[in-house]
């Protein structure tokens, strides 16, 4: 007979009365304790399957179990609770569950449970599990909601989601008040978008005192963390870590990664069973190190097994390990990464080797010249901890079955925190976010870390170029409209000006190509030539935004051609066929907003005179402050904005080593790689004429004084304001010197 769990209230709930939430040693006997006691689901109201109560025996052995009453007790007294566990404690499959239960208990009256992830292929993956456990179907009671893809209902009572999908959520409802359970999932991160979220949900908790939030975190978080909520530390419960294996530290003086492919191949000559998590610095260091066990794997004795090289980019869509894939045989997988993100690996329970050099890139901006530097350094001391314990052994047992070999000395100082992203980041698109809260009722962000001024006030100055701000500095009709956009605030600036110059179709495809990962695959350095020759037959005249309208149109009628096999045509064409399927995707949304809020969309008409001109100027309308002038007509670029020079990336269709279009004089230009490359990329052929009609004037009057601006002074003294007539229609009206929507 089922358990009405209605009729509890929720003291009795946390007094052990619910069947939901059992003394754990009166569960201990065996299966048919479990049938006694469990008999129905109380989400669904289905009898349990056996693979629940096998499901339910291996979730007791986490060590996340035995703090199951400690946390159920601790979440009924107060508004919020911070666990700290590692990544394979259980903590972000089985927490988010239990606050499911407390929200059963109480008939759900305050709302539902959401647990936010950093990565969209974390959600996914923790759902899929999470409904498995919970033997409910996926998209019912429990689901997620990531960019571009929503798995879910009404009826759904545990959503996994993406920090920045539930701050975009919050525009619609700013008190959450869908969710009785706020759950931030690897809040030790501090992704800009996390501590925004911890900012607001202080504020949001005053206003909703039945409002519950948890933290979970991989080590204990810092003070200023921990005391954020409450103005007092806020309860900490700590989660007792699987044991981690043997720790070898060695100095390798530098040479950590030829160190770490050596280690790999020694690991595998021992034949000691278990797969290998090896964690570099950079992307070109997982790239060459995969070219390199690739090559390798040719030369090993066939009685070793296979040697399986695994790229993992999380950044990159299609190439993280799938949580409970197992190779079978005598196959040991490496995986590669730079992530500083451990849960990357939660489920992958094969794991007995972790190399770990010790070092992480990061990027950090710059306000002045608008770009990030690139730093390499150590990570912190949580980092590596939640490291070693990867290293639990093959079958995932709390014994030292595992090895850590740590590629830096024993006596390394390293920080003790994670320096927040909100502190190093442009937070010109959280600060539009932030002024779009702040028409929705929440006026106060209490940052745990607060931005850096001067980022702060490059955001407010970008943003009030952009006329996304009114004089009083509070959002305009402009702002409100971006911020619907899931964009940056330069390129949703661009999308909405091509509504006013009729080439939407075109801009929007632009807009999703350069939002999405990069489509271009660069293969190894024999094949980079056949990968620039196949690139090259794509380019567009006009530039590098416009060479990515015709890989998409291609894209496109290979896609609607019977006989056409996308993914080989992607593969012969050195092209990314899931960075192509989600532009797409992006492609559809942006104009399903635009729809929604009424703005025009104008039919395609990609190749005429008046189209390229307009693509041109809906550019310039968002990207005017990323403007730059070849000074010597030898490819050195001047960035009229601080003054610096800049070479054109030799993949851009005005790269040095394609000389096919040749070097135009002025350029607008989507991204400058400041300290990786100095190079700027994804470049379009531009007028001085045109950046003076596009550019507001005030913005062109503070540029630094440069013989690039005493040029563009001399046009605008001599009548650019009159519009140059071979370019564009006569009967366009150009009065305005920036975009209005009218």
């Amino acid at each position: 007979m089922a358990h009405d769990v209605s009729s509890l209230t929720g003291e009795e709930y946390f007094e052990g009365k619910s069947p939901l939430c059992p003394d754990t040693d009166a569960l201990s006997h065996g299966d048919k304790d479990y049938d006694d006691i469990l008999e129905l689901n109380q989400f669904d109201g289905l009898p349990y399957s056996s693979r629940f109560y096998k499901l339910l025996k291996e979730r007791k052995e986490l060590p996340v179990w035995k703090a199951k009453c400690e946390f159920m007790d601790t979440l009924a007294k107060g508004q919020f609770v911070v666990v700290s566990g590692s990544a394979k404690t259980g903590r972000s499959s089985q927490i988010p569950q239990w606050c499911a239960e407390f929200c059963l208990s109480v008939q759900f009256q305050h709302g539902m449970v959401v647990c936010t992830q950093t990565h969209t292929q974390q959600a996914v993956d923790l759902a899929l599990r999470v409904a498995d456990e919970m033997d409910v179907n996926i998209g019912h009671e429990v689901g997620y909601s990531i960019p571009l893809d929503t798995c879910c209902t009404g009826d759904t009572v545990l959503r996994y989601c993406t920090d920045d999908m539930l701050l975009r959520e919050m525009m619609s409802d700013p008190l959450l008040e869908n969710y009785s359970v706020v759950v931030v999932d690897q809040a030790h991160q501090r992704t800009v978008a996390t501590d925004v979220l911890q900012g607001l949900l202080k504020d949001i908790a005053l206003q909703r005192p039945e409002l519950r939030v948890v933290l979970l975190t991989s080590g204990e978080p810092g003070p200023k963390q921990l005391a954020h909520f409450t103005g007092s530390a806020a309860p900490l419960i700590h989660l007792e870590s699987p044991v981690a294996g043997e720790v070898v530290y060695s100095s390798t003086g530098g040479g950590y990664f030829c160190s770490a492919l050596r280690l790999v191949l020694e690991i595998h000559h021992a034949e000691e069973e278990g797969d290998v998590v090896v964690f570099l610095v950079t992307t070109q260091e997982i790239d060459l190190a995969h070219d390199i066990l690739r090559h390798e794997v040719h030369s090993l004795p066939r009685d070793l097994g296979e040697l399986l090289p695994v790229a993992v980019h999380p950044g990159r869509p299609g190439n993280l390990p799938i949580p409970g894939e197992e190779e079978t045989g005598r196959t040991r997988r490496v995986f590669l990464t730079s992530s500083p993100n451990e849960d990357f690996f939660w489920a992958v329970s094969s794991i007995s080797f972790v190399i770990d050099a010790g070092l992480e890139k990061r990027y950090v901006y710059n306000p002045r010249i608008r770009t990030n530097s690139v730093i390499i350094q150590p990570i912190s001391k949580d980092q590596a901890e939640s490291r070693k314990q990867l290293a639990t052994g093959p079958t995932g047992s709390f014994s030292p079955a595992g090895k850590c070999f740590c590629l830096y000395p024993e006596d390394r100082q390293l920080p003790a925190e994670v320096r927040p992203h909100i502190v190093e980041s442009d937070i010109t698109s959280t600060v539009l976010f932030l002024k779009r809260m702040e028409i929705a009722g929440l006026h106060h962000c209490d940052f745990i870390e607060r931005p850096d001024p001067g980022g702060l006030m490059q955001a407010l100055e970008e943003l009030d170029y952009l006329a996304a701000l009114d004089n009083d500095g509070n959002l305009s009709e402009m702002g409100i409209i971006m911020s619907e956009l899931t964009l940056e605030p330069q390129m949703a600036k661009t999308v909405l000006a091509s509504c006013e110059f009729d080439c939407v179709s075109e801009v929007v495809i632009i807009a999703a190509m350069l939002t999405a990962p990069t489509c271009f695959m660069v293969p190894s350095v024999d094949l980079k030539p056949e990968a620039t020759q196949c690139h090259m037959k794509f380019q567009h005249p006009e530039g590098d935004h416009f060479t990515l309208i015709n890989i998409y149109k291609a894209f496109k009628q290979c896609q609607q051609d019977p006989y056409c096999n996308v993914e080989k045509w992607c593969k012969d064409f050195y092209l990314n066929h899931t960075s192509l399927l989600m532009a797409d995707a992006l492609r559809s949304e942006l104009t399903d907003i635009l729809k929604r809020i009424e703005l025009p969309v104008s039919v395609p008409a990609f190749g005429s005179r008046s189209n390229t001109f307009n693509i041109k100027r809906a550019l310039l309308a968002g990207f005017f402050m990323q403007v730059a002038r070849d000074v010597d007509g030898s490819g050195n670029y001047f960035i009229m904005t601080h003054k610096h020079v800049a070479q054109i990336h030799p993949l851009s269709g005005y790269g040095a080593k394609t000389p096919k279009l040749g070097l135009p004089e002025w350029v607008l230009f989507h991204e400058h790689s400041f300290s990786e490359d100095n190079c700027l990329r994804t470049v379009t052929h531009i007028t001085p004429e045109e950046f003076i009609q596009m550019a507001p004037q005030y913005f062109f009057y503070n540029l630094p004084p440069s013989e690039s601006k005493d040029i563009l002074q001399n046009i605008l003294n001599h009548g650019a304001s009159t519009p140059p007539t071979s370019q564009q229609e006569p009967q366009e009206d150009q009065t305005n010197d920036r975009c209005v929507i009218q």
